[in-house]
């Protein structure tokens, strides 16, 4: 998959609507250190780009193979373009995490924008919660983000135990 093509496409999609959008999941990973194989683009983007967006995904060539309020994933039959996993943010939430992005260096060398540690942790934490099979690969890349410098913990905590889970944040901090 060539990555910065295909965040290319998704950012000018996004873009001639004035939507926000940031890169999360695996590359996002990489960006703050933690390289790892990966096989999709995350991407978080304000809900209100969602219609638009899928519908311009489609009419490139893109399958929709899941959608709901708040997720879509995206398939293109040439692995040149992918898959496509979109996070969709209500305003509030998209006002915390787009004022709050970092730039880091990311595919092709390009810049690409990210969420704050504590942001991917509560993306994290969500897709465990919705599908606990999940919590392995999770759990890792959590405490890897946990372990990054100014990290701010009490948020951390806050959201295992909004998603009911504080049991694995204690597990967390244990073994951190």
């Amino acid at each position: 998959m060539n990555f910065a093509a295909s965040l290319d496409r998704v950012e000018r999609i996004l873009a001639a609507g004035s939507w926000r959008s940031a890169v999360a999941g695996g590359v996002a990973l990489a960006a703050y250190g933690n390289p790892r194989l990966t096989l999709d683009l995350d991407i978080v983007a304000e809900a209100t780009a969602q219609d638009v967006l899928i519908a311009a995904l489609e009419a490139d060539g893109y399958a929709t193979l899941y959608r709901s309020s708040g997720f879509s994933n995206h398939q293109h039959p040439d692995p040149e373009w992918g898959r496509l996993d979109v996070i969709y943010v209500n305003a509030a939430t998209a006002d915390e995490l787009f004022t709050a992005l970092r730039p880091l260096p990311g595919p092709g060398g390009r810049q690409i924008r990210v969420p704050r540690p504590e942001h991917l942790i509560a993306m994290k934490v969500q897709a465990m919660k919705n599908a606990p099979e999940r919590r392995w690969q999770d759990m890792a890349d959590i405490a890897f983000l946990w372990t990054l410098p100014d990290v701010d913990r009490d948020q951390v905590q806050g959201y295992f135990e909004k998603a009911g889970m504080r049991a694995q944040f204690e597990d967390l901090a244990r073994g951190c």
